[in-house]
């Protein structure tokens, strides 16, 4: 009986989630010894909200590299669905605020569409695919906008409360932010799209084998992180009161990074949506503390690149252990 107590243990403590959890607890600690007033409930929830966008397109990006693939243009979706959205808030305010959130989205689910399109069917590897689409997207921005930004008093107060008004004293950001994880673990845990999802990531030619479509696949899985992206675009403009062409610049390479620190495997098949919202909570969290413990934001991207190397460590690390474990148990 204690054997196998002990065994439970340690199973739960290998998982990512859990060390996780323990490294947040630990790295809240250490930041509230320099500042007392960090770990208040107020500046958690400051920080949850800060994070929400972060979480919500790092979900679409955790689909792609479940499927093998990596989407580069993330960024570039939001800046172009944020900008189009915002422009539409600026040309009709009559039109709902709620309406025009629908508008931008569909905007990041056609460009979703066409990155699965040229993957799928196109058969142009996912990486090439993006890197081209994210340079095409962030210069249809610049084209539509020519140049010029939508400021604040160029907003409608609808449009800002999206992202800004309140449910139940929780903000609309950190809801939106509990809807998607909630209706993308659904459909990563609970679906047979799920499981094929895992199942190509994991082995594309035995997937195949039992009847799973790579087209489909591939095609849905940047489709969905269209759809999140977009949703995205149009949050972080109404959040900040601004579209700007450059926004989300480099955001795809937090997301990627989001997905590794969560346990992601970046070679595809394995990986969880909770350990996703962990690593962007983690990373939000050390953001959040660079200037509370004052060191200089210019060290935000030298950390961050040193988390994901060192999180890339112990997910190969891991893989290895896993394949000696199972390796042993077919000798045995």
């Amino acid at each position: 009986m204690h054997t196998n107590r002990t065994a439970a243990v340690k199973n739960i403590l290998r998982k990512r989630e859990v060390s996780l959890l323990v490294l947040i607890g630990v790295l809240l600690l250490a930041v509230t010894l320099r500042a007392p007033g960090f770990a208040t409930g107020q500046n958690a929830s400051r920080i949850i909200n800060d994070t929400s966008i972060l979480i919500m397109v790092s979900i679409g990006q955790f689909f792609v590299i479940l499927a093998g693939g990596i989407d580069l243009s993330v960024g570039s979706i939001i800046a172009f669905s944020g900008m189009a959205a915002s422009m539409l808030n600026q040309a009709q305010p009559g039109i709902p605020a709620f309406v025009v959130l629908l508008v931008g989205t569909v905007i990041g689910v056609l460009l979703g569409m066409l990155n699965g399109t040229l993957v799928a069917f196109g058969k142009v590897p996912a990486i090439i695919t993006t890197l081209g689409t994210m340079s095409i997207f962030r210069g249809m921005t610049f084209v539509l906008s020519k140049g010029q930004w939508v400021t604040a008093h160029e907003m409608t107060q609808s449009y800002m409360n999206l992202p800004h008004g309140n449910f139940l004293g929780v903000s609309n950001l950190i809801w939106w932010g509990v809807l998607v994880s909630a209706v993308m673990l659904t459909l990563s845990s609970y679906t047979k799209s799920g499981r094929e999802i895992y199942a190509i990531g994991g082995n594309r030619t035995a997937a195949k084998f039992v009847g799973v479509s790579e087209k489909k696949i591939q095609f849905m899985i940047f489709t969905i992180s269209g759809l999140l992206s977009g949703l995205s675009g149009v949050m972080w403009t109404a959040r900040y009161a601004a579209a700007v062409n450059e926004t989300a610049s480099g955001f795809e390479l937090q997301t990627v990074a989001a997905c590794v620190i969560g346990g992601v495997s970046i070679a595809g098949g394995s990986g969880a949506i909770p350990g996703v919202i962990l690593g962007a909570l983690f990373l939000g969290i050390i953001n959040n503390a660079l200037p509370v413990i004052n060191l200089s934001p210019f060290y935000q991207m030298f950390i961050q690149g040193f988390i994901v190397l060192f999180a890339m460590l112990i997910n190969t690390l891991s893989a290895r252990h896993n394949e000696k474990m199972l390796l042993n148990r077919r000798r045995q």
